[in-house]
């Protein structure tokens, strides 16, 4: 039996550090990123990586180049904290069409189960035009466990993590169907709306 035909997506990912892409120190937030989407995502995805400094017009001009260049999905990683320095979300919300605050909330609801410093987070999830664009924390376990969830102790699911959101909602935007591995992070679809799988030609 032939295996089922999933959409390819493209996805970017980018991370903003002064110090990183000045070669400081090494970037962790693109390997972080490329790891768990290969893992979660059974689609054949085309990364776009960027690695670009704190910079508000550079980041805004970078995520609107990649929506332009067709990715459907576009992570974020860093520069979502309170310092002078933390533009992110800023130059996130400069190029959105829509604002998707629920992302932003559960990760920090994820977090705070962690540290009480969650609270200084201020990560955005936007749309601009068939795109969605999330802002994810730094650090490598931080994007995991905000992207997965919370489990209980058995493996069952304890908090949803926000990634569970994020093949629906770019099926309501007119992206490309995207299918996880379970095992990583089931998403979430009304019934009405889940694909059934197509057999390869």
């Amino acid at each position: 039996m032939s295996e089922p035909v999933h959409d390819a997506v493209r996805i970017g990912i980018v991370s903003t550090s002064d110090r990183a892409s000045s070669g400081v120190y090494e970037d962790k937030g693109l390997p972080a990123l490329q790891d768990w989407l290969t893992r979660a995502l059974r689609n054949p995805i085309a990364f776009e990586p960027r690695l670009i400094p704190d910079e508000q017009a550079g980041i805004s001009a970078t995520l609107i180049e990649l929506v332009d260049a067709g990715c459907s999905l576009v992570l974020t990683t860093g520069g979502t904290g309170p310092a002078p320095r933390d533009v992110t979300p800023e130059a996130t919300l400069a190029v959105a069409d829509k604002e998707m605050p629920g992302f932003g909330e559960q990760m920090r609801q994820i977090s705070l189960a962690f540290v009480p410093t969650a609270i200084l987070s201020r990560q955005v999830a936007v749309i601009r035009g068939k795109s969605l664009i999330i802002n994810l924390p730094g650090q490598p376990k931080a994007i995991a466990e905000t992207l997965e969830g919370l489990k209980n102790p058995d493996g069952t699911q304890k908090v949803n993590g926000i990634f569970a959101a994020v093949p629906y909602c770019v099926d309501l935007i007119g992206g490309p169907y995207l299918e996880t591995d379970d095992s990583v992070c089931k998403a979430f679809r009304p019934k009405s709306a889940v694909r059934t799988a197509r057999p390869a030609a």
